[in-house]
């Protein structure tokens, strides 16, 4: 065969390829999806989940279904999504930590390669928090509390949040009381109480932020929290940490390109619609990102080398 033929030949080819992916983006979904969040209904990823639902819905042309299947912090969906050979029509809406710390903490039946990443569309705002009255209103003052009184007590929720006060403990020399709670609704009792002095947050917080009954000390994103400012980093504090969350779209492996491109187009699409910002910014006081499915993965990568390190550093998980 000449070359000449050859090429043209590459072309047809190359058109035809294409041509089958934009009916495939083009057919993509002719029924409806299902978007698993892996927490129990009435929480912020549900409540914002719920949302997307709807808005997704309406660009995809086709009802969006929420599925919750609560257990391991997300870890129960992830397993069933990286099992699943729905190609797209069923996904996971969830948080970055339990691709990045879930599979260290425990074993786990994925990791960050189980899945196809197709975007990030919201940045988590984990804080470390306290109450009113207390004999400390900001991290310099607490610390300094801590270590002319032993047994200041922490309501931890997570292995991770765990990790990361042991870490801060071991840094500044000083011992807390740890006290295991059931999730933001089994902290907030005992720290507006005043029965634990500290806390860790995933968003409670968020509900207290214009009556200032729970102050926040720390913010746990890589910037400052959007709703409190005032609140430094771990790294604004010398602390060589950043868990800062990605909520993120998760497909299965086996997902075609096309339908990846057609969920992501979908996805920018909401974080432009005054719903979805609305319940992310103004309720759940989280801001609203786009980051592409590859920059999400590079992102997730080098928090689990940093994660790593930080266990290895520790001695391991308590």
């Amino acid at each position: 065969m000449k070359i000449k033929t050859i090429f043209k030949t590459a072309i047809l080819s190359g058109a035809i390829a294409l041509g089958s992916v934009a009916v495939q983006a083009a057919d993509f979904p002719t029924k409806p999806l299902n978007m698993v969040i892996g927490f129990n209904p009435g929480g912020s990823t549900d409540i914002q989940g719920r949302v997307l639902a709807n808005v997704l819905g309406e660009h995809l042309g086709q009802q969006v279904n929420v599925i919750n299947r609560p257990g391991a912090g997300g870890g129960v969906a992830l397993a069933q999504l990286a099992n699943s050979r729905d190609e797209g029509y069923t996904f996971v809406f969830g948080t970055s930590s339990t691709i990045t710390f879930g599979p260290l903490a425990a074993p786990t039946s994925y990791d960050l390669d189980s899945f196809s990443y197709v975007a990030g569309v919201t940045l988590g705002q984990s804080a470390i928090v306290t109450g009113e009255g207390r004999p400390f209103s900001n991290w310099s003052e607490l610390i300094e509390y801590a270590k002319a009184n032993p047994g200041v007590s922490y309501a931890t929720q997570t292995t991770l949040d765990r990790l990361l006060i042991d870490y801060i403990a071991k840094q500044e020399g000083v011992s807390f009381r740890i006290v295991p709670t059931a999730g933001g609704a089994g902290m907030a009792p005992l720290i507006l109480s005043g029965d634990v002095d500290f806390g860790y947050s995933g968003g409670t917080h968020s509900g207290y932020a214009e009556t200032g009954e729970m102050p926040v000390l720390v913010s746990l994103a890589d910037d400052r929290l959007v709703a409190f400012p005032d609140a430094p980093t771990l790294r604004e504090l010398g602390y060589e940490i950043d868990p800062g969350e990605i909520r993120v779209v998760m497909v299965p492996n086996n997902t075609p390109q096309s339908h990846i491109t057609r969920l992501a187009e979908a996805l920018e699409a909401a974080t432009k619609d005054p719903r979805f910002i609305e319940i992310t910014e103004e309720r759940i006081l989280m801001p609203v990102v786009f980051i592409e499915g590859e920059a999400v993965k590079a992102q997730l990568a080098g928090q689990i080398e940093s994660y790593k390190q930080l266990i290895e550093e520790m001695g391991g998980l308590n």
